[in-house]
Order: structure tokens, then sequence, then C-alpha cells
């Protein structure tokens, strides 16, 4: 996956200017996934994306290397996020929106069996309050690395830090989730 973005012309000695209109629309998929992460509301990821979209175009320090983008892009909905976070004056969990809008497709026009459907809605409730218990950053990772299915170095490019680190967290990440996974099940369980 590329992660060049468009740079308009280089004048001689100075820094290049660039097409943030071209930039946001390149990184605004996965940057949508990372706020939607953050605050779990569809409305709240449009007004957060508005606010990087003004604070891209207003920033003053211009980037020096084009390839930085994506990192600073990332920081950039990470901090909108907070502050969006903060102004609504309550935290908002990672996948609010997620029961409401989670149900099994229809297979070809046929009936789901019922069991198998209810089954299926148990996990899917049972993995979103296993995500909801870890660490933002955590649920962040896990949801980047599988809603985009994105690899190591991908993730690692987006969040500017190294693959060997993006590994790392991701393991822990999933090791994590696994725990509080097993910790709801029996906790479900005992009932």
């Amino acid at each position: 996956m590329d992660v060049s973005t468009p740079v308009r012309d280089e004048r001689a000695g100075k820094t290049p200017e660039i097409d943030w209109q071209a930039a946001l629309a390149e990184h605004g998929r996965w940057l949508r996934t990372v706020v939607h992460a953050r605050l779990g509301e569809p409305q709240a990821v449009e007004d957060v994306m508005q606010e990087i979209s003004l604070a891209a175009v207003r920033q003053r320090a211009p980037l020096a290397d084009a390839s930085k983008i994506a990192p600073w892009l990332y920081r950039l909905a990470v901090t909108q996020s907070l502050l969006y976070r903060r102004k609504q004056g309550r935290r908002r969990k990672l996948t609010a929106n997620y029961a409401r809008q989670a149900r099994p497709e229809q297979e070809s026009g046929r009936e789901a069996d019922p069991l198998q459907w209810l089954l299926a809605d148990e996990r899917r409730e049972l993995v979103r309050r296993a995500l909801a218990r870890l660490p933002r950053r955590d649920a962040e990772i896990l949801s980047l690395k599988y809603s985009e299915n994105w690899s190591y170095r991908e993730l690692a490019e987006r969040l500017g830090i190294s693959p060997a680190a993006m590994q790392a967290r991701l393991h822990r990440a999933r090791q994590r989730l696994r725990n509080e996974l097993a910790a709801l099940e029996v906790t479900e369980g005992d009932l």
C-alpha cells in the first residue's frame, strides 16, 4: 500500500507545500478508523474529521518531509479525538454503537438458524465487552489491524513506529484481548 502523499511544486530552497486535500482524501479511511476506535460514534467521527481537516490546512509550520504525513495525521487524529471527548464532557466507549448496528446478514434469502444467530450475537457482544475493557491503544491497534486488514508494516507506517514495535504491540494487544475474553467467559459461565 503506497503511503506517499501528493506534494505541490517544490520551489527552489523552500519546503514543498503539501496538497492537504489530496493527503486527507488518501489517508481519510484509516484516519476514520482511528477516530472511530477512540470515540465509537459515527457522527463524532465526522465532526472530528472536519477538525482534522481544518487543523491540517491551518498548520503553520510546514512538514519538511512528505513521508512523515501519515504519522503526523495519526497524531493529529488522536489529539483531535481527545479534544472532542473533553468538549463533550464524558468518556465514550470504543464500541458504543456496534451493538445496535451489528446483526447477522441473511444469507442468499434464507433464514439464518436462530441458534447460530444467537451464538454469533453473544460472541460479538463478548468481543465488544472485552475490547471496551482493553487500554484504548490496544483496542485501536486491533481495530485497525482487523477492520483494514493491514500488515505490520502498513500499520507501523501509519502510526509512525517500526514494524518490530508494531508486531510486539499487536502481540500484547491480542494477549490482553484473550485474557479479557477468558475472564468474561468465566464470569458469564458462573451466572
